[in-house]
């Protein structure tokens, strides 16, 4: 259940350190925590969100694992389309093949439409891609493939959530993108790499900077991701 950043955000906020991801990552006996670093959220363009109905929970599905390999001679981005704004991420396929050949596959099959940005951590991350909206939804299938081991987490890096207990580079469908530069002293490469934010930053920062809820860091006025569409271009 892809609820790990929650449990990192509620332990940073707490002045504790890091939160482990499974029993081999669990910090040894003696072992000094990451410091906590205050969070300062970006300050948003002076654009606001467009009020929108929040969309009803999705019915689960069991989608197939994609087979799809995407070009070595292609460079992908995806276009995402949000009631605050437009975004674009530059797809990483060269270091993460399998994880972002999902992304694809699940974009194509307009998978992300009508979704919500369920979690938003002011100076942290924001978080989407859920069909039940809360956390626990997937497109019904993982993908595994580990980050690389000097994959720092910084403003911008779009990477995917995983479960506290599943391995280092599980995927389904929920992705983050680092909206704060304390996620790279927080977060061990234990995250699904999808690329990073190739425009639209402003936009991000304007996701991040909503009001949330107090207990569940859920937007009170809904995030909606109105679609993701993906950009091919031929590399010459």
């Amino acid at each position: 259940m892809p609820r790990l950043l929650a449990l990192l955000v509620a332990s940073i906020l707490a002045g504790g350190g890091l939160v482990a991801c499974g029993g081999s990552d669990k910090p040894k006996a003696g072992a000094t925590k990451p410091a906590a670093t205050p969070a300062v959220a970006p300050t948003p363009s002076t654009a606001a969100c467009q009020k929108v109905p929040a969309p009803a929970p999705r019915a689960p599905r069991k989608l197939r694992k994609p087979t799809l390999e995407l070009s070595s001679s292609t460079a992908y981005g995806a276009v995402i389309d949000t009631n605050c704004g437009l975004f674009s991420i530059a797809l990483d396929v060269k270091r993460a093949p399998k994880t972002t050949a999902s992304f694809v596959s699940l974009a194509r099959q307009r998978f992300f439409d009508g979704l919500t940005f369920h979690r938003v951590v002011s100076g942290f991350v924001i978080q989407g891609g859920d069909p039940k909206g809360d956390g626990s939804g997937g497109p019904g299938y993982k993908t595994v493939e580990r980050p690389p081991g000097d994959l720092r987490y910084t403003r911008g890096i779009v990477a995917m959530a995983k479960g506290e207990i599943e391995d280092p580079g599980t995927a389904g469908s929920q992705f983050f993108v680092v909206t704060g530069e304390t996620a790279a002293a927080q977060l061990q490469p234990d995250y699904a790499l999808l690329g990073s934010v190739s425009k639209g930053l402003d936009v991000v920062d304007r996701i991040g900077a909503v009001a949330v809820t107090p207990t569940a860091d859920q937007p009170i006025d809904p995030v909606v991701i109105r679609s993701v569409r993906i950009v091919e271009t031929k590399q010459k």
